[in-house]
Formats: C-alpha cells, sequence, structure tokens
C-alpha cells in the first residue's frame, strides 16, 4: 500500500480513514486565507481546496503539529462514498504534519478555521497511490473530501481568558480555596452547547483551586471580581483529556465557558462593615441586649434584591447580641447610632448557610444596607435634659397638680408625630392621675412654670410594643420637647370627676374611700379625671 499515512496509526486511531478536529488553546490570532476570486482548472499535480465556507471570526488556524477533529465525507469523482465521520457519530481526531494522515489531507487542512468547510481533491500520489486499499481505495484513485473543521488545539496550548465586562468596582478577586457561586454556559469550540447553569436555573457552587474542578476551569476562575464576565477556554488536556465525560463531551474536545461571577467569600471571612453615614452626635452606641428599630434592603453580593422592610412600611424590630437574628447581623448592628447607615456584608457560614432561605440560595452572601431609626434598653429609664429653667423656680410641679403645657412629640430619628402648636391649644393634665403614658408622667415631674425640657421615653414606659395604630410604631422611643405654661396645685375651679361607665347608685360612698362625707384629691385620682370646660 502505498501512502500508508491516510490510514490511523496506533495511540490514535479512531477506527476510520481521517482524523476529527480538536482543541484551540494556544490563541495565535491570525485572519483566514481569502478565497481567490478565480482559479484555473485543476491538473491533477497537486491538492486542490475550494473553500465554501469560512466563518466571520477566525483567530487561529491550523498549523503543523497542531491536534484537529473534524467531520468528514470521502467520496471518488463518480460521487460513490467510500467513507464518512458522520455515519460513525464521531469526529475524525489527529495530529496534523504528523504522518498520521495522507500526505494530501495534511496538507489540505493547514490554513482551516475552526466552522471552516472546505471541499479537497486529492491525487493518488498524495493519497493512496498505485496500491491504494485492498476492499476500499483502488489503485490510482483520486479521493475527494468534504471536510468541516470542529476543533483544534495543540500540546502546548494553555488555558485562555478574555474578559469581556468587569464591574467598576472589585473590591475582591477570587483566589485558591475561595468558594464562589457563578452561571455559565458550556460549548465546544464550534459553539455547540453542551451544558448550562443557565437552563437548571441555579448556580454552579464550589471552591477554587483544591482539585473539586477540572485544572482549566480552577485557573480560568482565578483573579475574577463578582458581576465579571469572562470566556474561559480550555483545552483537552486540562479538560476532560482522551476519554471525555460521558456522551456529552467527547474526548480530546476543547471546553468554551463563558461565565459570570455572582459571589464569592472564603470559609475564614467574617463580617464586613462600610460605614455609609455616621451622625455627628453620636451619645449613644448599640451594645448587647438592646433594642434596636431599623430599616434594611437586603440583597446578594450581585446586588439582587431578596428583601427589604421599606417594601413593608415599618421597621425590623429585635434584640442585638441574644440570637433573634442571623449570626453576622447580631455583629453587625453592635456599636451602631441612631440615624446611622451602614453596609453589612455577612458570608454564608454567618448567615444562612449552605440550604439558604426563601429566596436566598444556598452558599449566599448577604448584604444588609441599614438605616437605624432607634434603639434603647429595657433597663432604660426616662431621660430629661433641662434646656431653660426660669430663675424665679420656686413652685415645682407634683403629683395631683393640674398642668397646661405646649410639647413636640417625635421619634429618636426626628420624625415628627404630633405638636399642640399646629393643633392650636395646649395639653392639659392632672399630673400623676394616669392621663398620660407613665414615662410622661415621670418627665414633668418637679417642673416649674416657663421650664422648657427635653424628655426621652423608652417604649416601656411609653406605649410599648404595639405602639398607637398609624401614630406611634410598636417599640418606639419617644422625644418630647415640652414648655410648662401653668402650674395650679390640686385640683382647680371648675374640675369634675367623669364617670366613663355605667353610674352607680352608690357612687359617692364608693369614691368617698375613707368615709369621712368628703371627696378628696387623692381618692378622685383612682378615676378618669377631666377638664369640665
Amino acid at each position: 500500500m502505498a501512502g500508508p499515512a491516510a490510514v490511523p496509526r496506533r495511540g490514535v486511531g479512531c477506527g476510520a480513514l481521517l482524523l476529527l478536529p480538536a482543541l484551540l488553546v494556544s490563541w495565535a490570532a491570525c485572519q483566514a486565507p481569502p478565497v481567490p476570486a478565480a482559479e484555473p482548472p485543476w491538473d491533477g499535480s497537486d491538492v486542490h481546496v475550494e473553500r465554501r465556507f469560512v466563518p466571520e471570526r477566525c483567530p487561529r488556524a491550523v498549523r503543523r503539529g497542531d491536534f484537529v477533529r473534524y467531520h468528514y465525507l470521502g467520496s471518488f469523482p463518480d460521487g460513490t462514498r467510500f467513507d464518512s465521520s458522520y455515519d460513525r457519530g464521531s469526529t475524525f481526531n489527529v495530529f496534523v504534519g504528523k504522518g498520521q494522515l495522507i500526505a494530501g489531507m495534511d496538507k489540505a487542512l493547514v490554513g482551516m478555521c475552526v466552522n471552516e468547510r472546505r471541499f479537497v481533491k486529492i491525487p493518488p500520489k498524495l493519497a493512496y497511490g498505485s496500491e491504494g486499499v485492498s476492499g476500499v481505495i483502488p489503485p490510482n484513485a483520486v479521493l475527494h473530501f468534504d471536510v468541516l473543521l470542529i476543533d483544534l488545539w495543540n500540546s502546548e496550548d494553555e488555558v485562555q481568558v478574555e474578559t469581556y465586562f468587569k464591574p467598576e468596582k472589585c473590591a475582591r478577586r477570587v483566589q485558591v480555596s475561595d468558594f464562589v457561586r457563578y452561571h455559565y454556559n458550556g460549548t465546544f469550540l464550534d459553539g455547540t452547547l453542551f451544558d448550562s447553569s443557565h437552563n437548571r436555573m441555579r448556580t454552579y457552587d464550589t471552591y477554587v483551586g483544591i482539585g473539586w474542578l477540572i485544572p482549566g476551569m480552577d485557573q480560568g476562575l482565578l483573579g475574577m471580581c463578582v458581576g465579571e464576565k469572562r470566556i474561559i477556554t480550555i483545552p483537552p488536556f486540562l479538560a476532560y483529556g482522551e476519554e471525555g465525560d460521558g456522551k456529552e463531551i467527547p474526548g480530546q474536545a476543547s471546553l468554551v465557558f463563558d461565565v459570570v461571577l455572582l459571589d464569592l467569600h472564603n470559609p475564614k471571612d467574617g463580617i464586613t462593615i462600610e460605614n455609609q453615614l455616621v451622625p455627628e452626635s453620636c451619645e449613644r452606641r448599640t451594645q448587647t441586649g438592646d433594642f434596636i428599630r431599623y430599616h434594611y434592603n437586603g440583597t446578594l453580593l450581585d446586588g439582587t434584591l431578596f428583601d427589604s422592610s421599606y417594601s413593608r412600611n415599618r421597621t425590623y424590630d429585635t434584640y442585638v447580641g441574644k440570637g433573634y437574628v442571623i449570626a453576622g447581623m447580631d455583629e453587625g448592628l453592635l456599636g451602631v447610632c441612631t440615624g446611622e447607615r451602614r453596609r453589612i456584608i455577612i458570608p454564608p457560614h454567618l448567615g444562612y448557610g449552605e440550604e439558604g432561605r426563601g429566596k436566598i440560595p444556598g452558599s449566599a452572601v448577604l448584604v444588609f444596607d441599614i438605616h437605624v431609626a432607634d434603639f434603647h434598653n429595657p433597663s432604660d429609664s426616662v431621660s430629661i435634659t433641662v434646656n431653660y429653667k426660669p430663675s424665679n423656680c420656686s413652685l415645682l410641679s407634683k403629683k395631683g397638680d393640674y398642668l397646661k403645657y405646649h410639647y413636640n412629640a417625635s421619634l429618636l430619628d426626628g420624625t415628627l408625630l404630633v405638636s399642640t402648636h399646629s393643633l392650636g391649644k395646649t395639653y392639659n393634665i392632672v399630673l400623676g392621675s394616669g392621663q398620660v403614658v407613665i414615662g410622661m408622667d415621670m418627665g414633668l415631674q418637679d417642673m416649674c412654670v416657663g421650664e422648657r425640657r427635653t424628655v426621652v421615653i423608652p417604649p416601656h414606659l411609653g406605649y410599648g410594643e404595639n405602639g398607637v395604630e398609624g401614630e406611634v410604631p410598636g417599640s418606639a422611643v419617644l422625644v418630647f420637647d415640652i414648655e410648662l405654661l401653668e402650674l395650679v396645685s390640686g385640683l382647680p375651679e371648675g374640675y369634675m370627676f367623669v364617670w366613663n361607665g355605667e353610674v352607680s347608685p352608690n357612687l359617692f360612698e364608693e369614691i368617698d374611700q375613707n368615709h369621712d362625707g368628703e371627696v378628696l384629691l387623692e381618692e378622685g385620682a383612682f378615676f378618669h379625671i377631666s377638664d369640665s370646660s
């Protein structure tokens, strides 16, 4: 047999006369050779190549020494077919220019691009010569091949990384031993899709650089930022090699992964705190055991929103440092001021772990942008700050006194709730009679006419966990700016008791608790008292 180079040799063979395309990894950029405008008739002395399709993009063309995977149809000049890789359902795989092919095919493949189609005529002297192949190729046969290049690579190739989108901010890049979550489309070099995390609607989650991935992907993911998009091209010897992987990935296949990185952390990570706004005046910061009210937006590391207190139009209220929230948030809420805005970044082992929760996927890094509305401690009492006190301040308010005063009521973050000034009238009470919340009764004690003070009332001395629907949020700290306008010791003239239930026929006797025939202020304090005017 003359020219046995066309028959596959041991160690290379695919059981056919020709070999298939291979992987692209070295990426020496080149331009596909131009298609001639017109050619003279073939004289049969050399290989004749007709380029029937040339892709617009040809980053690399076949060179001697490359490994290729290609499909082909082999026929004689009269159209009789003698061989086909399509019939076997497998590409032909071979090195070019190393004597593993007939001389004409070795020559015809040089310069081809992936996805290029060529029609090749090979004279006998560059094929099987005067001997042919018994029962298959007659002597002195001209051979025609319709060739489609599928894959191309070289043993000196490395992983090729092409970044086509990178976020402006990149606080951290993937390193060995990091845990990542990413989406990908996996294709062969000719663009055929073999796998996609998008189709499964679930990210691929794994450690990097510790052997959980094929070597080429371990390399290709290094240095990525969250939000970055890159194309990672991997030669087969850094992927699934000669054996391939099941039915989806054939042996000796180059792999192309279009990757977008969504998440990144390291098992050694703690929380990260970024202070976005800290009030100039911060007299007190949260400690373990405090009760806090705050608003938040919760997102994944790629910016996907999974929860927001703003959408519910109410703060999130909880104790700090007592395990009522995830560990990372318990830690991140310590040391904040009222009015402060901060970003808390929480790795999954301090968040919702490998399982996730609701809209939060497993192993997800969480980002909380919080705004502190207020906080207090259950041991807090009323806080009184005197802003102005007249020089003549001999008569001080006490239990049982009748008081008239103006006030502005607000939350600790400055949100105004109500003002007597805007209502155009004072607020009038008998001190200590239960007409106001306990904290206000305490805050109005020992005050003189003309005095102005700020009274801060924790919720357990205000409106408690429930608040006042539509007016005061639950568990809210209240701030009253007060000005005392009038003080009358004891009950003033024109003041009367009002019984808010059914009137007992023995009402006087019931009020006159000491049975002395008189009703004193102390006895009347057990009932609701109102200004008769």
